[in-house]
């Protein structure tokens, strides 16, 4: 049995647990939190605590918390055990106060209240230590089917990577969401075509599965667009990226 403290209550620590706690190879001893509050979502099944000076024993601490403060948190932090983070944009060497450090990083989005499937996430392992790496990948093989070994530069960007295809396409279905408000239009209509789009991507690249007037060089309906779109910073938006995609297949626009 490997047992865990997790340090940290936002979304990230929250769907760990969940995917942890029903798991009886995994003891998790204790999650450390800023205030009782932010620890009512554990305080039934696990020990709960504020006190991040006197942590409990355990083989792995796994610092759940916004990355910006890992190097700060991480320097006042006694262990005894494996200490690792969950970040995609911090590097390993953020814990190098500490011997035994490594990165346990989830590769998914995490929102509040909204559960994920852990078995699905892919799992980005690194460790300072062989046999630190060791027990991070059996830690990881009870909760995921994804396991992978990732170094620091390559999680990185692995990370930009996933703000194209999360961040800023969430974004953009916000800008499609408020143009349909503002022509009285309900979202949903728009969601069979999300779909399918995200689910040609399992059996086409990108590059292959662009569609659309940017890719067909329809000039007519790109100025008709343009010229219906009321908000500047959405017709810059759909200006740059009509762009990019015409340079993509050579074309200017």
């Amino acid at each position: 049995m490997i047992s865990v403290v997790i340090l940290g209550t936002g979304n990230v620590a929250q769907n760990l647990f969940e995917a942890m706690f029903p798991n009886k190879q995994i003891d998790i001893v204790g999650v450390i939190g800023r205030n009782n509050t932010s620890l009512d979502f554990f305080k039934d099944r696990a020990t709960v605590s504020t006190n991040w000076t006197d942590l409990p024993l355990a083989d792995i601490y796994i610092m759940a918390i916004k990355d910006d403060a890992i190097p700060l948190v991480s320097d006042k932090l006694n262990v005894n055990g494996l200490l690792v983070h969950t970040s995609g944009s911090v590097p390993l060497t953020a814990l190098s106060k500490h011997h035994d450090i490594g990165v346990f990083y989830p590769l998914q989005t995490f929102t509040s209240g909204k559960k994920v499937d852990y078995k699905k996430i892919p799992l980005c392992l690194e460790a300072k230590q062989t046999d630190s790496l060791e027990l991070l990948q059996k830690l990881a093989g009870y909760i995921s089917d994804t396991v992978q070994i990732i170094d620091s530069e390559k999680r990185k960007a692995i990370h930009v990577a996933a703000v194209f295809v999360n961040n800023f396409t969430n974004h953009l279905y916000h800008i499609g969401n408020e143009i349909c408000n503002e022509h009285r239009i309900d979202f949903s209509i728009l969601m069979p075509l999300i779909k399918e789009t995200a689910e040609k991507l399992e059996v086409l690249p990108p590059k292959e599965a662009q569609t659309g007037p940017a890719r067909r060089g329809d000039q007519k309906t790109l100025h008709n667009h343009l010229r219906l779109l009321k908000v500047g910073q959405h017709r810059e938006i759909y200006k740059l990226m009509s762009n990019s995609i015409k340079a993509t297949y050579g074309e200017e626009l």
